[in-house]
């Protein structure tokens, strides 16, 4: 089994890769009105992603207990998805908002458009992402168990 420091050294490579979607997350916060309330908590879910992923490299150089280190992971992820739901939610709201504010206009609202290439990239990206993810967090379980 891998030593924690070199966990940590992944963990730490991990998030220095993952500027490409914290630092935009970070600039749509610090916009504030600017943003839109979905798009704002969309960063912050975002945030609290790599937030989660920073705080487990202390964790594993303090050599913390995996019992502690899945605990933080789990609070972390669970903040995140109630924050990427509430986002996606409001996101309709907004949605429904402007199309009412069309039709009192009296005019007709634009057609929607087709998902961008950054939109279709992303999707595509999360149907390879998601699976190597889960198979990688599984093989890591079996290593720890196996370990024992």
């Amino acid at each position: 089994m891998p030593s924690p420091a070199v966990l940590a050294l992944g963990t730490i490579a991990l998030c220095a890769s993952g500027c490409v979607w914290y630092l935009p997350a970070a600039a749509d916060l610090r916009a504030g009105a600017d943003r839109p309330v979905s798009r704002r908590l969309a960063a912050a879910a975002c945030l609290t992603v790599w937030a989660t992923v920073a705080l487990s490299a202390p964790l594993l150089l303090a050599a913390a207990s995996w019992t502690t280190l899945g605990a933080v992971t789990a609070v972390g992820t669970g903040a995140a998805v109630l924050l990427a739901a509430l986002a996606r939610a409001r996101r309709g709201h907004e949605e429904r908002a402007t199309r009412r504010t069309w039709v009192a206009l009296r005019l007709r609202p634009p057609a929607r458009a087709r998902p961008s290439g950054a939109a279709r990239s992303t999707r595509l990206f999360l149907c390879w992402f998601l699976p190597g993810y889960a198979v990688a967090a599984g093989a890591l379980a079996v290593v720890l168990v196996a370990g024992r």
